[in-house]
């Protein structure tokens, strides 16, 4: 029998989903249970795959054995290198045997697998948001309850999530046990060094299905909907002006509050945003980063550049 038609007789008692292989259910079976049998000796991360602990070993000590055969990056993980590959292919990740269908991300091919298992999703009530597991569905309603059960002993921040109070306690310890083995900088959290590492790949996984336009971070992807969607969620309660971001927002609210937090050391003047900040910088610097195509003249702020234009449009 080949390993295309081998049937899948080890079905999980819990879930459903089935496996071709005994051992493949046992490991499966950890996903239930939350049985981690594989401990990291440097960090304390626990694996309830040993590949998944082989893998995170990886990031420790630096080993990067599977290598782009076109643009020469590594990766500690094969299955990173095969998400990589598809930044030079321009192809979907994810493939359905079944029906042939693709899918760019994890979530939606996962989702999708669903209509052909016969597995029913887990839907939250309240947002309509669906997972795999019912342990990743209880994580997320602490979304909408506000529960945050997991305590810092230091200074007594909560999170909802385990992970979460984990990689807060090193902002105390002072611990970066995630290194990026290109340029050295270190993480307190995994998902950091993982955003990180797309500086130097040039990975933008996260598109935009209105222009393509793509990011490295989900988050920025958010941000962009919104010049597509004219959404603005954040409102000031002073005066009810809307913004599409929350740093929007938090500059706004200094108009109101009359904070300063950026100091010039040169001759003490004071700015409530940061951008105002760097451009009074170059004032001191003599930088002018911004040139006219036409003329050549050159300015230290982007909006005087736009003002300058509109001599060569009249």
């Amino acid at each position: 029998m080949s390993v295309a038609t081998e049937l899948k007789t080890f079905p999980c008692d819990i879930c459903g989903v089935s496996f071709s292989q005994k051992s493949n259910l046992n490991s499966h079976m950890r996903v239930h249970t939350g049985e981690k049998r594989f401990s990291c000796e440097v960090c304390e991360s626990s694996f309830s795959r040993k590949e998944n602990f082989i893998t995170h070993m990886r990031m420790h000590t630096g080993e990067k054995p599977y290598s782009c055969e076109i643009c020469h990056f590594a990766f500690a993980a094969k299955s990173r290198l095969k998400r990589h590959m598809f930044t030079h292919i321009g192809d979907k990740a994810f493939s359905c045997k079944t029906c042939r269908s693709e899918f760019s991300t994890k979530k939606t091919f996962k989702e999708h697998m669903r209509t052909h298992t016969g597995v029913e999703a887990l839907n939250c009530e309240i947002c309509a948001a669906s997972f795999c597991y019912k342990s990743a569905l209880i994580q997320h309603m602490r979304v909408h309850t506000g529960d945050k059960p997991f305590n810092c002993e230091i200074c007594a921040a909560s999170f909802s999530q385990k992970s979460h109070l984990k990689n807060h306690r090193r902002i105390h310890s002072g611990e970066k046990p995630f290194s990026c083995g290109i340029c050295a900088s270190s993480f307190s959290a995994k998902s950091s060094l993982t955003i990180h590492m797309r500086i130097h790949s040039g990975d933008k996984p996260f598109s935009c299905e209105i222009c393509k336009s793509s990011f490295s971070h989900e988050s920025n992807l958010t941000k962009h909907i919104r010049v597509h969607t004219g959404e603005k969620p954040f409102t000031c309660e002073i005066c009810q002006s809307s913004f599409s971001q929350k740093s929007n927002l938090n500059d706004h609210m200094r108009v109101h509050t009359g904070e300063k937090r950026f100091s010039c050391e040169i001759c003490a003047s004071s700015f409530s945003r940061k951008q105002h900040f760097k451009n009074h910088l170059r004032l001191h610097s003599g930088e002018k980063p911004f040139s006219c195509e036409i003329c050549g003249f050159s300015f230290s702020d982007k909006s005087n550049l736009t003002k300058h234009l509109r001599i060569h449009t009249k």
